[in-house]
């Protein structure tokens, strides 16, 4: 069974920048793709980016160009760069591999 665990939250003007972590164990299948998802207050959680096994990214329109994702695959853990961050980026971030969440970081943004 895959663990998720997700670090790097924390309170952020508008404007700046965080990098979030994911490290990922109990996976024998290092190599699958990795997503992060956000959940602001009040809504659905909605899809961020992706990153295959082989290093393709993508890129939900809202972030593109301000966010980017990575992966350090030796070492099973997933990066979320954002850079530029603003007050609507607020939220709980989730990473997610195969099937399985893990419990997330939150991310707040003032304005």
């Amino acid at each position: 069974q895959v663990q998720l665990v997700e670090s790097g939250g924390g309170l952020v003007q508008a404007g700046g920048s965080l990098r979030l972590s994911c490290a990922a164990s109990g996976d024998m299948f290092s190599f699958n793709a990795m997503s992060w998802y956000r959940q602001a207050p009040g809504k659905e959680r909605e899809f961020v980016a992706s990153i295959s096994s082989g290093g393709d990214t993508y890129y939900t329109d809202s972030v593109k160009g301000r966010f980017t994702i990575s992966r350090d695959n030796a070492k099973n853990t997933m990066f979320l760069q954002m850079n530029s961050l603003k007050a609507e980026d607020t939220g709980v971030y989730y990473c997610k591999k195969l099937q399985y969440w893990g419990q997330g970081t939150q991310v707040t943004v003032s304005s």
